[in-house]
């Protein structure tokens, strides 16, 4: 799986190929979006465990360990989405435009401390006894929703304040051999975390050509694990569209 997401970073090109070609004076040229589709895996991450942690049943034990062991496994795919985007996005765009990144970045750190904490609190609510498990998971559920809404704003500066600045100061080329760096740099794990997010919040077009680059380019391997992801957590009507473009 450490190679599935090295076949992502032409999911856009790919896709744009299949759809019917614009005139060139009808919009400008789309440029390669590198926050495009980890951060559509990350909002879809962090609203389907918002959504678990609401609802969570404190007095059923299995539940509340499932529960709380995805909300961990979320926070670790924050974590680590904000140390790649530190140790590779931002030193990429200081290089060129230095004090670009210093707001984001300052960010960074409050959102770092509160992963810590939400990571905590979570481990505070499996240890407490029944009694105490209500008002916390009531804490747990507040602050992580505050968690969210931070970072659904936070993820939208960034594609509309960082995403100039990289536009204009790197070609495209340039910001694949970025992406590339960047899933280098990754273990398997967190690969296949982030496609088990992605792929189901792709559109159809994007989630196909990613498939199909997949099958045509990687290993075999791969390009098979990569569709077990999408039969696992892409719903009935977007398998069917996918089984139907990679049929044709």
């Amino acid at each position: 799986m450490e190679q599935a997401l090295h076949t992502a970073r032409q999911t856009n090109e790919a896709a744009r190929s299949a759809a019917p070609a614009a005139r060139a004076d009808d919009a400008p040229r789309r440029r390669h979006d590198i926050y495009a589709g980890i951060h559509k895996a990350l909002r879809a991450a962090l609203a389907d465990t918002l959504v678990a942690v609401g609802r969570l049943d404190t007095g059923d034990p299995q539940e509340s360990a499932q529960t709380l062991a995805a909300l961990r496994d979320v926070l670790a795919f924050c974590r680590d989405h904000l140390e790649t985007e530190n140790a590779f996005v931002h030193p990429a765009m200081e290089a060129r435009r230095p004090g670009s990144t210093r707001r984001i970045a300052d960010e960074h750190v409050g959102h770092a401390a509160a992963i810590a904490s939400l990571a905590a609190q979570a481990n505070a609510l499996l240890q407490a006894p029944h009694g105490r498990r209500d008002a916390l998971a009531a804490a747990l559920y507040g602050a992580f929703a505050h968690f969210v809404g931070e970072n659904l704003v936070h993820m939208h500066e960034e594609e509309t304040v960082h995403n100039p600045v990289l536009w204009a100061d790197y070609s495209d080329e340039e910001l694949c051999a970025l992406e590339d760096a960047i899933r280098a740099h990754h273990p398997a794990p967190a690969m296949a975390r982030a496609l088990r997010w992605m792929l189901p919040a792709l559109p159809p077009a994007e989630r196909a050509a990613m498939l199909a680059h997949a099958r045509a380019k990687a290993p075999e391997a791969v390009y098979a694990g990569m569709l077990s992801l999408a039969r696992a957590h892409v719903d009935a009507a977007g398998l069917r569209k996918l089984d139907a473009a990679l049929a044709a």
